[in-house]
């Protein structure tokens, strides 16, 4: 049963590593370049809910709150950095996402500090499935983990500000030609990464505890399951999200609670060697 208990959390820890790979795909897809700031961007949603959370007493609100943040953090940080850099080496926007990164993981230590905090959750009895013991929060938490993969599912392949991203994506200069305005599809491209980030951190705080750190520590598992699914494939992200969780669940007996990180490392690593475009990756060819 213990293998089965640690299928489970592997499914729930996936979950959000596969919202964040998601996030980080979304960006790379279209501004092609990894945004390093992606884990930040969970760190302030988590942190916003927990503010929200705390006066109001709603989770909801919290939850309301986080993507408020995310969204806000990103729209701001596309307007005075990364616009200005569209036109440069991806290499610059990626420096750029790192020192923003920074400074946003410095400033929510100086407002908040550095001691972990918690969410207040009532305590429930678990749900005892085939003798593998699943609690009522981790159900919740999958629930909202496939709610928000729906709904960036549904504004992807249903909408027309999902039509113009894929078209901005597959050929920037014959969207741009077509009438399509670059800079309402980055806003748009902008708010959605930061909303999905701001969901993955939520979900994670509820999962261990908040800090500054929170999701600059989920960022090399969401690089690592960004490149194995696929650059630019959000279904291959968060596939790839959702499989490096449970293999790291099932390796934590055997490399410890620790070093189960390296996981991610070294599925990178053996991606980039033996498929560099990933497993749901398409081969492009130069123009």
């Amino acid at each position: 049963m213990l293998s089965l208990d640690l299928l489970v959390a592997g499914l729930i820890s996936g979950l959000v590593i596969g919202l964040s790979a998601l996030a980080v795909t979304l960006v790379f897809g279209v501004a092609r370049f990894p945004n390093a700031a992606t884990g930040d961007a969970m760190s302030l949603g988590a942190y916003a809910a927990l503010a929200v959370a705390a006066g109001t007493g709603s989770l909801v609100a919290g939850g309301v709150a986080a993507v408020l943040a995310g969204i806000l953090l990103n729209v701001i940080l596309y307007l005075l950095v990364f616009r200005r850099l569209s036109d440069r080496s991806p290499i610059m926007s990626l420096l750029a996402s790192i020192g923003a990164g920074f400074m946003i993981r410095s400033s929510l230590g100086l407002v908040y500090g550095q001691d972990p905090q918690a969410f207040r959750v009532p305590l429930a009895r678990p749900l005892v499935l085939l003798d593998v013991r699943v609690q009522w929060l981790d159900l919740k938490l999958a629930g909202l983990t496939l709610a928000t993969l729906a709904v960036v599912y549904l504004i992807l392949a249903k909408t027309a500000a999902g039509r113009r991203m894929r078209a901005v994506s597959a050929d920037p200069a014959l969207a741009r030609v077509s009438g399509i305005d670059p800079t309402r599809v980055m806003l748009t491209l902008w708010a959605l990464a930061g909303g999905v980030s701001a969901v993955a951190g939520l979900v994670l705080g509820l999962k261990t505890v908040v800090t500054p750190d929170l999701g600059w520590n989920l960022l090399l598992p969401a690089f690592a399951a960004a490149v194995l699914g696929g650059i630019g494939s959000p279904l291959g992200a968060v596939a790839a999200g959702i499989l490096l969780g449970i293999v790291q669940e099932l390796a934590t007996p055997f490399v410890g609670f620790t070093y189960k990180i390296a996981i991610a490392f070294a599925v990178l690593m053996l991606v980039l060697l033996i498929r560099p475009r990933g497993l749901f990756g398409r081969a492009e060819g130069a123009r």
